[in-house]
């Protein structure tokens, strides 16, 4: 490739004119893809892992240059990025993400009718527009985890490029377009889209089966409206924001405050603040200390954050929050206007949180946290009622403290992962991530963009019912060699 950063350029946006062409390649190419068998698709999905690692040294400088982020942070971006594309491809060798369930006809089946011969599994989508994030460049950018999901699900895709990093993609799309058909897979399996009209435009396509989205609630409310209000309304999977509050116990502040505030400083300033998983809100019995030791805790030095989009929000929502007549702040640097904010601390109270809800509850993407302070347990459980949907919710507690059971029966409809003494900033892509969280952490909570079970935002079910055996795909045949696990007659088989 031998691509330097002044190499590399962004290319002009997508003419709107263009994106039906595209869009009829993709579809084209889909319809093929969702043919192709499974190990064909693994191979694929290894084959563009294997191009991303050996131009390694080559993208980590432009990311570098457009991201301000630290090499040795690419770096491991890049190897998740790597690391969920052959993830996916042993899912798909496994073959049971496909849900497959055969029922064989039964004369006597006591419904009180008989049973036909029902065969069930899961079935590709068709092309899926997917809009690539802003804070991971690589990891959930044009070949991150919706990319990997969906080409594993057997779906084309049209990625929208962010406007935070468009060299940086132009170079990854380059890779994995040469990796796709160096390993014959489909032309125009995999297409970049550049500008937000063009994303639109496609997103109304009617080929176009499935939208997947990372960033702003306001950005992602738009295009899921969109999806939803095509003459075929479409699934969209947005991933728009939280907050991932903090609960922590009195007993917890007692016996280990230092500790969690060590954890707390680490998990919220990481990259800047900037990850959807910071723990944004930190709620804190009054009588403990622990919002003062907090505030005379050394913090980390300045972070420049991603780009003036992302400054400019930054301020804003720091402007709403810090003039908020219920809240102090306690911590802030010198730095109060520059690309590279220091960290700061504010304080409220919760009984002040919960009259001012909807102006204090607020996302600050970036380096500034909330501490909210409690003054019985009851306030405690009243905020885990008041709050919204989120992707996480941390309980920092001892194993005997009583009011944990109420507390995580009360987190349990707010969040799609719950943590117990551990911080929310890693995510870990295996078989069993939850990262999607009820409205508006997601516009559709049932799903996970991270992990292997994201591949089934991807599928949709389809009986066969009474059908000849060489007419049903592979999976669904009695005796098929390569057969995953199954249910058959209401019992699993392998």
């Amino acid at each position: 490739m031998n691509l330097t950063t002044d190499e590399v350029q962004a290319p002009p946006e997508t003419e709107v004119s263009a994106v039906d062409g595209l869009v009829a390649v993709a579809s084209a190419a889909s319809e093929a893809w969702a043919q192709t068998p499974r190990a064909d698709r693994a191979r694929v999905l290894a084959s563009v892992a294997d191009r991303l690692d050996a131009v390694a040294d080559e993208l980590v400088p432009i990311a570098m240059a457009e991201t301000h982020l630290a090499e040795a942070r690419l770096r491991g971006e890049l190897l998740r990025t790597t690391f969920q594309l052959r993830l996916f491809g042993e899912a798909l060798l496994d073959g049971s993400y496909l849900d497959a369930r055969i029922d064989h006809a039964d004369p006597e089946w006591p419904m009180g009718a008989p049973r036909p011969d029902l065969r069930r599994i899961l079935v590709p989508l068709g092309p899926v527009v997917v809009w690539a994030a802003s804070n991971f460049p690589l990891a959930f950018g044009v070949a991150g985890g919706d990319t990997a999901s969906a080409l594993a699900a057997g779906c084309s895709v049209l990625l929208k490029v962010h406007p935070g990093h468009p060299r940086l993609s132009a170079a990854t799309g380059s890779v994995v377009a040469e990796a796709l058909t160096a390993a014959g897979a489909p032309k125009g399996l995999f297409t970049l889209l550049y500008g937000s009209e063009a994303g639109r435009a496609a997103l109304q396509a009617p080929q176009v089966k499935a939208g997947a989205f990372t960033g702003s609630i306001r950005g992602g409310r738009a295009l899921f409206d969109i999806a939803s209000s095509r003459p075929e309304p479409i699934p969209f999977f947005g991933e728009l924001g939280s907050l991932n509050p903090v609960f922590v116990t009195r007993s917890a502040a007692e016996t280990r405050a230092a500790k969690v505030i060590e954890g707390f400083t680490a998990s919220f300033t990481l990259g800047a603040g900037q990850f959807c998983t910071k723990p944004g809100v930190l709620l804190a019995p009054a009588e403990s200390g622990l919002t003062s030791q907090l505030a005379s805790s050394q913090l980390p030095d300045p972070a420049p954050l991603l780009n003036e989009r992302i400054v400019a929000g930054y301020w804003q929502t720091w402007d709403r929050l810090t003039s908020h007549p219920a809240v102090t702040v306690l911590t802030v640097g010198d730095d109060v206007r520059g690309n590279a904010p220091s960290p700061t601390v504010l304080r409220t109270t919760a009984a002040a949180l919960l009259q001012n809800l909807e102006e204090l509850f607020q996302e600050c993407f970036g380096p500034t946290v909330l501490v909210v302070e409690y003054d019985t347990d009851d306030e405690l459980v009243a905020v885990a009622d008041a709050i919204d949907g989120q992707l996480t919710a941390t309980l920092v507690a001892e194993p005997d403290d009583e009011i944990e059971p109420e507390l995580v029966r009360r987190l349990v409809p707010k969040a799609g992962r719950l943590l117990w003494n551990q911080w929310p900033t890693g995510v870990s892509v295996t078989h069993a991530q939850q990262h999607g969280g009820p409205y508006p952490a997601t516009t559709a909570p049932a799903t996970t963009s991270v992990g292997t079970a994201a591949i089934t935002r991807f599928l949709r079910p389809v009986t066969y019912q009474g059908f000849p055996e060489q007419l049903l795909p592979g999976e669904l045949h009695d005796d098929s060699p390569s057969a995953p696990l199954r249910l058959v007659d209401g019992r699993w088989q392998l």
